[in-house]
C-alpha cells in the first residue's frame, strides 16, 4: 500500500508543473510532519498525495516517514 501511494505519488509529481496554492489549513497539517517543508514549491497535485498520506490508516510514524521521503 505504501509502495502504491509513493509511486502514484511520483507519478502525479511528473504530471504537474505548476506551484500549489495551499491552503494555511494544508501548510500546517504538512509542517506537524515535515517542518522543513517549503509547500508553495509543491503542485497541486504533490500536496493532494502528501495530504491522502496523513489521512492514510498508517501510523503516524509511517506517515512522517513516508512524507519525509517524498519531499526529500
Amino acid at each position: 500500500m505504501k509502495r502504491t501511494i509513493l509511486f502514484s505519488a511520483l507519478a502525479l509529481s511528473t504530471l504537474a508543473g505548476a506551484a500549489s496554492a495551499a491552503t494555511p489549513a494544508e501548510t500546517a497539517i504538512l509542517d506537524r510532519y515535515a517542518p522543513n517543508i517549503d509547500v508553495a514549491a509543491l503542485t497541486d497535485a504533490q500536496v493532494s498525495t502528501l495530504l491522502n498520506i496523513t489521512s492514510s490508516s498508517d501510523s503516524e510514524g509511517t506517515q512522517r516517514a513516508l512524507i519525509q521521503h517524498f519531499v526529500n
